[in-house]
């Protein structure tokens, strides 16, 4: 009997032994716990996107509602967020290797969720037109712009190109590389029209007397916008998702947006 209950007690201890390492197997370190322990949270921005991520010329910081929810993000972690400058272009490539989280008002698809996690959507978002305001009834809908006649400004690189070259082939593309400075080719028309997110062609309205969004809440394109997270970082991103869900939930999402739109 006392052979038995060894063998039994041996037999557990192995099934144990087995659990425990299984279980350090399957819970590799975490992002997060890396920003806990070295205090820093590298954001990866664009800083040419008003108004989630800009940054002028000359200035040494940038500013936004990506950049302020970084912000809130690294101070829940007791952290300093550092913002790391990247272009549309470069964007998942140095995110992957130089940052924790890119926060740049960033539309979530399919390709980039193919290379990384998205938090959850922050905002809702589509795709809308803006041009010169005497030429609004003129491009109204996607085949109003999509004319051989019509000049299209786009930056490179994002999902403002993609859409062009997706549902505009039939346009003029024109390729601008400064995304702060681009609405002044359609405003000193060299151009007619740009199609961007909803919120952004609403702010740029409100920036350049003479230019208008084409029905921004009816937005040519659904669209939604997350942050990007490294893939496979479930602990990482169920943190973020958390601490976003209690910013909007507070109210301090909402002080963020409606400060950088005015």
């Amino acid at each position: 009997m006392a052979g038995i209950r060894m063998t039994i007690l041996y037999g557990l201890a192995g099934s144990i032994g087995c659990m425990s390492a299984y279980a350090s197997a399957a819970e590799p370190v975490s992002r997060l716990d890396d920003v806990v322990t070295r205090k820093v949270l590298n954001v990866c921005t664009t800083g040419d996107y008003r108004p989630f991520s800009y940054r002028p010329d000359g200035a040494n910081d940038f500013v936004g509602i990506d950049i302020d929810l970084g912000r809130s993000l690294a101070k829940s972690l007791d952290a300093e967020a550092v913002f790391i400058q990247t272009k549309w272009s470069d964007l998942m490539a140095d995110f992957k290797s130089k940052c924790d989280v890119a926060m740049s008002g960033i539309s979530v698809t399919l390709p980039r969720q193919r290379e990384a996690f998205f938090s959850e959507g922050y905002l809702v978002n589509g795709k809308a037109p803006i041009v010169r305001c005497e030429d609004v009834s003129k491009y109204q809908t996607t085949e109003a712009i999509n004319q051989p006649t019509t000049r299209v400004v786009v930056n490179p690189g994002g999902t403002n190109e993609k859409f062009a070259r997706a549902n505009l082939a039939n346009a003029q593309i024109q390729l601008f590389p400064d995304n702060r400075v681009i609405w002044q080719e359609i405003a000193e028309k060299r151009a007619d029209v740009m199609v961007a997110e909803s919120v952004e062609v609403k702010l740029q309205e409100k920036l350049h007397p003479g230019l208008c969004a084409v029905n921004p809440d009816q937005p040519l394109q659904y669209g939604e916008m997350g942050f990007l997270l490294p893939r496979g970082d479930t602990a990482f991103k169920a943190y973020v998702d958390q601490w976003l869900h209690l910013t909007k939930a507070t109210g301090e999402f909402d002080r963020i947006f409606d400060a950088n739109m005015k």
